[in-house]
């Protein structure tokens, strides 16, 4: 089923019990666009053909690059925000009908998971033997793709929040933990102890995600990479590219070009 990117989808009730998984192609208009903040009983496989999507849920940032997808269990809140001219899916999947996890977590997607979810969106006959085999095969699928990570932790703590809202409307800044420290009224110290208690990482790996999910989204959706350095504040693209590196094992375009002929299999954690 072909849908504008708008939820609730028309004609399309995706927690439609009597169906083990539901299929949406989604068009994305030549600018950016969001799906609000919703919920629903399906868990729910965001999948980008092409372009980038960020899914936002209350416990962090989920990049979805070109071939692979992000797991969002049911009724959990979430919004999507979708890269210009993206080509994304929205597969819908009933409780219990695929050995997926409880909590968010990003899959690779094989040729063959991509081809089965293209298809059972795309179907518009009436054979639901077809359709049921199409289904069986993908939910068979799915639970087989590995596990990759490239999310953003966020915590509720107001301090953190603050912080993290700021960074995310502003990724150049590059203010100090000690500067950011002074601005939510905590010694330094215990800022840095904070961030790590709340999210797992130091202040400078935290801010690294959030640096490398806003690179991803924007290369996918056709920036340059000088253009991604300067916006998010490197004093050189060389700076930005190392950073990439070592973070992800490959320079910017050989990362997306390997993740486009191997269906994510590039994905790092």
């Amino acid at each position: 089923m072909r849908q504008p990117l708008r939820y609730p989808w028309l004609d399309v009730d995706v927690d439609d019990p009597s169906a083990p998984a539901i299929a949406v192609r989604v068009d994305v208009p030549e600018t950016r666009a969001e799906v609000p903040a919703h919920r629903h009983r399906k868990g729910q496989l965001v999948f980008a053909l092409g372009g980038g999507v960020t899914c936002h849920v209350p416990s962090g940032l989920w990049m979805v690059p070109p071939h692979c997808g992000v797991w969002i269990p049911g009724d959990m809140e979430h919004s999507n925000v979708a890269t210009a001219n993206a080509r994304i899916f929205f597969v819908y999947i009933e409780p219990g009908a695929a050995d997926l996890p409880d909590r968010c977590c990003t899959h690779s997607i094989s040729p063959l998971l991509r081809e089965l979810i293209i298809e059972l969106s795309d179907s518009v006959e009436d054979d639901e033997a077809r359709d049921g085999l199409l289904i069986r095969t993908l939910l068979s699928e799915l639970p087989r793709m590995p596990v990759q990570r490239l999310h953003l932790p966020i915590s509720s703590e107001p301090r953190l929040k603050r912080i993290a809202e700021a960074l995310a409307q502003d990724p150049a800044n590059r203010s100090t933990l000690a500067e950011w420290a002074n601005r939510v009224a905590l010694s330094e110290s215990s800022l840095a102890r904070l961030v790590v208690k709340e999210t797992g990482l130091s202040f400078g790996r935290w801010r690294q995600q959030l640096h490398l999910i806003v690179a991803i989204r924007e290369l996918a959706s056709g920036a340059s990479v000088q253009q991604v350095s300067g916006d998010l504040g490197y004093g050189s693209v060389t700076a930005f590219i190392t950073m990439f590196k070592k973070a992800l094992g490959k320079p910017p375009a050989k990362y997306l070009g390997s993740i486009a002929r191997n269906g994510g299999s590039a994905f790092v954690a």
